[in-house]
């Protein structure tokens, strides 16, 4: 095995124990020889990859949103109609946060608190991109209410989180079925 494999071999050890650590412990309690010991790696080793742990949480939001929105977008092609591509994405967006628990629920930590700073912030909002750019179409197409995109996102998208963390507690399990009607009541939800 080269370097550059086990380099990214470390890397990925210190994301995943990341993930795992502030989704159980938080932000604050998740100290970086707790996340270096996780991972298996000598705590100096985490500083060669990032500055401080600020640095490391914003890079790894960062990443995870990347991989989020990469899997969001399958499937999705600019030219399709508005209500199609959003139902893709929606779908998609669904199909992550049930399957990717730990990642969509870092994701939703990262969202909810001041846990990541303004830059990381804005960099993992430009992943967003092609939703935001089709709720535009949609809007000047008529066929989507003309409110803020946080408002489109807070009532279409942001409900999925709740769903999964209510699975995720065991209190509901999510059919087929009731995810389609998740999706009906998010379309309905942002369509004129």
């Amino acid at each position: 095995m080269n370097n550059a494999s086990k380099s990214e071999i470390k890397r990925k050890a210190l994301i995943d124990a990341t993930v795992e650590l502030v989704n159980n412990n938080g932000f604050h309690a998740t100290p970086m020889s707790r996340i270096a010991k996780m991972a298996g790696v000598s705590a100096g080793t985490i500083y060669l990859y990032f500055e401080n742990k600020q640095d490391l949480v914003n890079q790894v939001y960062i990443e995870v949103k990347a991989a989020f929105t990469n899997y969001a977008f399958r499937g999705y092609k600019e030219g399709m109609s508005v209500e199609k591509g959003f139902k893709i994405i929606w779908k998609n967006i669904a199909e992550f946060k049930l399957k990717e628990f730990e990642e969509a629920y870092f994701l939703s930590q990262c969202d909810n608190t001041p846990i990541i700073d303004e830059s990381g912030r804005q960099e993992g909002l430009k992943h967003l991109q092609p939703l935001l750019d089709l709720w535009e179409k949609g809007k000047q197409e008529g066929i989507i209410k003309n409110v803020s995109p946080f408002s489109l996102y807070a009532f279409s998208i942001y409900p999925v989180a709740f769903l999964m963390n209510m699975q995720q507690r065991g209190a509901f399990q999510l059919t087929p079925q009731h995810i389609e009607e998740a999706y009906e009541m998010a379309w309905d939800s942002i369509k004129k």
